[in-house]
């Protein structure tokens, strides 16, 4: 019942139900429900395998030189990492520009509304990130899966484990991280018709270069790009933090304590209706 209440309360399930919920669209099944599917019986018979292989490899026949498990250097890696990430997917965009000189004398020197009103200026900085994302987290993957692999039999095989199990379902996460654009081009579209309807039933004249000030359909859009990128980065690093927690609990193992850090403050996210 736990882990069903966790995956239903992700921040990035949680927020694209509300822009689902927005925009009338039906709600797709239940995401533990999903996530069962995703095995299949080849799978399972290859994951009991990966298990009985893990198993073996720590027979006491088998010798292993064992070190303590730097905890503190874990904690730091991640805490810096992560920080480092919120930063990244925080930073206000520069302001788009047209092209060229545009039929009605925009310089192509100034910032043109219209311009950062087209999706594919969105996705295509998106999409950079989220390759950022990608990179970055792999890459701490591996230094805490590293620092387990020296330590006592249990913290080896969750190891081993959680390594089997990226390679395993790597395929399917990369097919779900690339249907999350489609979730924001229509989330895009819902604001601007949101926008326009409003317009129109107060009789006022649109304003092109008030859509990303504050209270503007293109800021709320800002806004929901970043959070869905924040949620995105909060599921990616919830394996990571669940070897750091190993770590950190395996205590007669692990020479140092992990120290008391202040959490990463994060901005108000998008504008969810």
């Amino acid at each position: 019942m736990y882990q069903h209440h966790k995956l239903n309360s992700s921040r990035l399930v949680l927020l694209l139900k509300q822009w689902a919920h927005a925009q009338g669209v039906q709600p797709r099944p239940d995401v533990a429900e999903q996530l069962s599917q995703w095995l299949s019986t080849v799978d399972a018979v290859a994951l009991s395998r990966a298990l009985h292989a893990l198993e073996s490899t720590d027979s006491p026949a088998i010798p292993h030189k064992q070190h303590p498990v730097d905890s503190r250097a874990l904690q730091a890696a991640f805490q810096s990492t992560r920080a480092e990430l919120v930063e990244l997917v925080t930073v206000p965009p520069a302001p788009v520009k047209p092209g060229r000189q545009r039929a009605d004398n925009t310089s192509p020197d100034q910032p043109d509304p219209q311009a950062a009103a087209e999706f594919a200026v969105h996705v295509a900085r998106y999409l950079a990130l989220h390759k950022q994302l990608d990179a970055r987290v792999a890459a701490l993957r591996l230094q805490l899966r590293q620092g387990l692999s020296v330590g006592p039999p249990g913290l080896r095989r969750l190891a081993a484990l959680d390594a089997v199990l990226q390679q395993m379902l790597g395929a399917r996460e990369q097919r779900l991280w690339a249907s999350l654009p489609g979730h924001l081009e229509r989330r895009m579209a819902q604001l601007r018709t949101a926008h326009e309807q409003h317009l129109k039933a107060a009789g006022r004249d649109d304003d092109p270069h008030r859509w990303s000030l504050p209270g503007g359909w293109l800021h709320a859009f800002e806004r929901d790009l970043q959070a869905l990128l924040l949620a995105e980065l909060q599921v990616r690093l919830e394996p990571l933090a669940g070897l750091l927690e190993a770590a950190q609990n395996d205590a007669p193992c692990s020479t140092h304590s992990a120290p008391k850090t202040r959490k990463t403050p994060e901005p108000e996210t998008g504008m969810i209706e």
